[in-house]
């Protein structure tokens, strides 16, 4: 997976990443606290290079706050945790 971009980022920002082969993806947002924030995705995605967006906004359509997010991204058994900065 590769850092979002951009970053740190206003209203909105884009998380690559890439599958080797076919695999269920799970993208959350989490907040300094552990607390999530929003669920990008949990479904099935092609290998390939993958894009997924956030629009800064929660997972009940309000704006989120200025501040440090995570991103955690779950293939299988692996996951990884990348750090956004929301600048409002």
């Amino acid at each position: 997976m590769l850092q979002n971009y951009p970053n740190p980022f206003n209203a909105h920002t884009s998380i690559p990443f890439h599958l080797t082969e076919a695999a269920r993806v799970e993208l959350r947002l989490v907040d300094l606290l552990g607390q999530m924030v929003e669920i990008l995705v949990e479904d099935d995605f092609a290998a390939g290079h993958q894009t997924l967006h956030w629009d800064a906004k929660s997972a009940s359509g309000q704006p989120a706050a200025s501040g440090v997010y995570f991103y955690r991204l779950r293939v299988g058994d692996q996951t990884i945790t990348r750090r956004l900065l929301l600048l409002r």
